[in-house]
């Protein structure tokens, strides 16, 4: 039997002004009222990675950096991530994109989903996720959350500053489908890497 997924949030921004705390709470709150899995919020705060100056990916031979070995280590707990995704410049964050880098192996055969902010709701930085995603061999759901345009500027600090409940409503039915897929592709992977028992 499967057991419940474990799901990493991982907070894709270091900028002592970032924005991202405010979709990411928001999101552990929808993910934590689920009973299907387990989330826990990774903060890329806590992982001072340096760039990535390895021999080679760890698919090919372990790293030497303490901190890259201590971020495999913890990614490679779980069995799916939502990434919290800021547009910049029509991608994903460079600290973000670091931290794909930084592991492969743990990445393997595990489904993700987003959650972007930003002019276009992130749209063209999560497309660019999905892309190097791929490269990782994961799988991407369809559905991700994007907060942008109108609802951004009503909820961000240089526009209304509004509790991020105040635009939910537009939030919500993205955000149900887009758990609902991560469930659906964890609990496939998952079972899919199970041993298999002779016939």
């Amino acid at each position: 039997m499967t057991s419940k997924p474990k799901i990493a949030l991982i907070v894709g921004s270091t900028r002592p002004t970032r924005f991202a705390d405010k979709p990411a709470q928001w999101m552990l709150k929808q993910a934590q009222a689920r009973d299907d899995i387990e989330v826990e919020l990774i903060d890329l705060r806590d992982h001072p990675l340096p760039f990535f100056d390895e021999m080679a990916s760890n698919l090919w031979m372990p790293s030497r950096n303490p901190e890259a070995i201590r971020w495999q280590e913890t990614i490679g707990r779980f069995d799916g991530y939502i990434f919290v995704v800021a547009e910049y410049n029509r991608s994903i964050t460079g600290v973000l994109k670091n931290a794909l880098d930084q592991a492969y192996k743990e990445w393997n055969r595990k489904p993700f989903t987003a959650i972007g902010y930003g002019g276009t709701g992130a749209s063209r930085a999560v497309e660019h996720l999905r892309g190097i995603a791929v490269e990782l061999q994961m799988v991407s759901t369809r559905t991700a959350v994007h907060i942008g345009g109108g609802d951004l500027m009503a909820v961000h600090p240089m526009g209304g500053n509004k509790p991020i409940e105040e635009i939910e409503a537009n939030l919500l039915p993205s955000t149900k489908n887009a758990l609902d897929e991560l469930v659906w592709w964890a609990k496939a992977t998952m079972a899919a890497k199970q041993p298999k028992s002779d016939s």
